[in-house]
């Protein structure tokens, strides 16, 4: 918060400084609330190695994103910083590319949602649309919708029983007589 308000107060002066205006730093300082002599430490103030390092693995983060079309995230990015030779943890990446306001871009998988021209070529009419088979077990339909809801439906044409298994776990438990027959 601090560092803050002694950016914004150097900006200021400096604004004032090139318009060739007199600004008093004191009297914002104390405007502010802030100390003169925490802002001349401040203004003095040589980054230490710690943030000298963040700044560095920063710049490498925002290196290997670019590089991979923003599409990496923190996992992907750990990976690569340490193949480099940093030795960092996938939990401080992520909060450094929180703090640069970038994340990976998810990719939506594509389904293919057209019919293919060929598509009705390829199939084969077995049955020539004879639904009444004269014996048993001839002839089996199922029914496929586009609603997942685990079971599956079958019906011998011959009898016109409709079986319908739950769960999917034995599919021919319940029709298992009716298949020797």
């Amino acid at each position: 918060m601090t560092e803050a308000i002694y950016l914004e107060v150097t900006e200021m002066a400096e604004t004032a400084h090139k318009a060739k205006r007199r600004v008093s730093v004191s009297g914002m300082l104390k405007h502010l609330g802030v100390s003169r002599s925490g802002y001349h430490a401040w203004l003095k103030r040589v980054p230490s190695n710690t943030e000298k390092r963040r700044e560095a693995v920063k710049a490498k983060i925002q290196d290997i994103y670019d590089e991979s079309k923003q599409n990496y995230g923190a996992p992907k990015i750990t990976r690569e910083l340490r193949k480099s030779g940093e030795i960092i943890s996938e939990r401080t990446v992520g909060k450094y590319m929180k703090q640069m306001g970038i994340k990976a871009q998810w990719v939506k998988p594509w389904t293919i949602t057209t019919k293919d021209s060929d598509f009705s070529s390829e199939l084969k009419n077995i049955l020539d649309e004879q639904f009444n088979p004269e014996r048993p077990n001839a002839v089996w339909c199922s029914d496929i919708t586009y609603i997942y809801d685990r079971r599956i439906c079958l019906s011998d044409q011959y009898h016109g029983l409709i079986f319908q298994k739950n769960h999917c776990l034995d599919t021919f438990q319940n029709i298992g007589g009716i298949l020797h027959d």
